[in-house]
């Protein structure tokens, strides 16, 4: 089961840069950037209300919001957006094993469809668990325990992806393993979660021969 943002692709600098914009110049957060990293987890309507209270913003202002921050963030990532390196490999390889293989992203359909159809491919995944498919997002387990379902695994077969605490959460919350790609985070960070397998700065890491 693999995250996107920071675990597929290397691109949470260009989201950091995009929540900066919208929170403090568009709407005054007066948060530091370091602030800002820390309020980049879980639904975009989810963050809003950390920042500024549940019920801020209408329903309808929140779309706007974030409409307005993934396509400035599509903007500016369009021309880096690459796969983490050794992951295609990984992907093929896994495809070709018959391992079943899934997404659980906190991010849009709109985000999901615009790294994987861009990069094509799609056709690895079995199944897509966004956004829109769950009620909570991570640390709440409900879009990892729903990708397993659809992928018909038990939860302690699965391995997670992830680069972030709150990814590393979720999966232990849905009884899973996890592997940490520390583009966003060190390793001391992840210290404290007993499933964290191991960490590694990318896909061409020789630890990752075992999962076969």
């Amino acid at each position: 089961l693999f995250d996107l943002n920071g675990t597929m692709i290397d691109d949470m600098g260009f989201h950091l840069e995009v929540w900066n914009r919208i929170l403090n110049d568009d709407l005054k957060a007066g948060l530091t950037r370091d602030e800002v990293k820390q309020q980049m987890f879980g639904k975009n309507n989810e963050l809003l209300d950390r920042v500024f209270g549940k019920g801020a913003f209408n329903e309808k202002q929140v779309k706007e919001i974030s409409k307005k921050k993934e396509e400035l963030y599509q903007e500016l990532y369009r021309p880096e957006l690459q796969l983490i390196p050794g992951l295609e490999n990984l992907l093929e390889k896994a495809f070709r094993e018959g391992i079943s293989m899934a997404i659980g992203s906190a991010a849009l359909p709109f985000n999901i469809g615009f790294v994987i159809d861009n990069l094509l491919i799609r056709h690895y995944f079995k199944t897509i668990v966004s956004a829109d498919d769950v009620a909570e997002s991570k640390p709440n387990p409900e879009v990892f325990l729903k990708a397993a379902r659809k992928l018909g695994v038990p939860p302690e077969d699965c391995v997670v992806f992830e680069d972030v605490p709150k990814g590393a959460e979720a999966a232990l919350n849905a009884g899973m393993k996890v592997i940490i790609i520390t583009t966003t985070h060190t390793p001391e960070e992840f210290e404290k979660y007993p499933n964290v397998l191991f960490c590694i700065s990318d896909y061409t890491n020789p630890q990752l021969t075992g999962l076969f």
